[in-house]
């Protein structure tokens, strides 16, 4: 099995920052993996709610987490800030998968690079429906 390489940052064209908390860090003195989980959700769901295009008390469609997964190449650890990219990978009709990279701040190569893929779904029967014209228009910007 090859190890993939990090992704440069010229690869992303949304940007969210945040500060490492303490308890972000384990025991052995670095982000826990599953904290970058959360910076993915942030991450994404800023962009949604950012365009205008995501009203998580009353808006329909919503986007649901189908799947995710993230590779590591180096620590990142409290204090400190992370920056996290976003781009889309692949737009389907009822699907989006991004590519997503946490970055030491102003670091060319990633720390860590994954996917999630969101599923667009009716509010009421959380049942797949197509995107939206104005969410895939903004999704095609991160293409």
């Amino acid at each position: 099995m090859s190890r993939p390489t990090p992704p440069a940052r010229a690869e992303f064209g949304y940007w969210h920052r945040l500060s490492l908390r303490w308890s972000d860090n384990d025991v052995y003195g670095h982000v826990n993996n599953a904290i970058y989980y959360q910076w993915f959700d942030s991450a994404v769901n800023s962009f949604l709610v950012g365009k205008g295009l995501l009203d998580v008390m009353a808006g329909d469609p919503i986007a649901l987490v189908v799947s995710t997964g993230c590779d590591y190449f180096a620590p990142l650890e409290y204090p400190g800030e992370v920056e996290i990219g976003l781009a889309v990978a692949d737009l389907g009709r009822s699907s989006v998968r991004y590519r997503i990279a946490a970055f030491a701040p102003g670091a060319d190569e990633a720390a860590a690079a994954g996917h999630f893929t969101h599923v667009a779904v009716s509010r009421a029967e959380r049942r797949p429906v197509p995107w939206p014209d104005a969410w895939r228009a903004v999704f095609e910007t991160l293409a």
